[in-house]
């Protein structure tokens, strides 16, 4: 199957505003929560209550911005290559996931655990060797 260069081009982007905004998305609305804190919704005041300090939230709408750019962007990237490329080669979020939260959120993260993200980039190299799309069009 042929794949032009400019198809190329726009995979690797959209594949790396996925790798993005998908991981910044879940750390800011994790951020987000953790500001909120514990919620107890057992009667009808405390759930609108929860649901005030979410909708007031701007590191959560933040969040809600960023993985509506990632969800944009899946999509548009699935319209064109295979999921079998896309999903593990988008699968460096995982990496991103482990910085942003050592780095925003102040996790350790453990050698053991930065050796399972190091796997997990190594085969993404694995699959971005591979054509990203073996299908034909429809």
């Amino acid at each position: 199957m042929n794949f032009s260069p400019s198809l190329h081009f726009k995979t690797y982007l959209l594949i790396f505003v996925m790798v993005i905004f998908g991981p910044l998305g879940n750390v800011l609305l994790g951020r987000g929560m953790k500001r909120i804190g514990a919620v107890g919704v057992a009667t009808p005041p405390e759930a609108l209550n929860f649901l005030s300090r979410i909708l007031t939230s701007g590191t959560i709408w933040l969040g809600i911005g960023s993985l509506a750019i990632f969800f944009l962007a899946n999509m548009l990237v699935l319209s064109w290559a295979d999921y079998s490329y896309v999903q593990p080669a988008s699968s460096v979020a995982y990496g991103m996931s482990a910085l942003l939260a050592h780095f925003l959120l102040h996790e350790v993260i453990t050698p053991m655990r930065w050796m399972g993200v190091l796997l997990i980039c190594l085969g993404v190299l694995v699959v971005g060797h591979t054509p990203p799309r073996t299908t034909g069009p429809g």
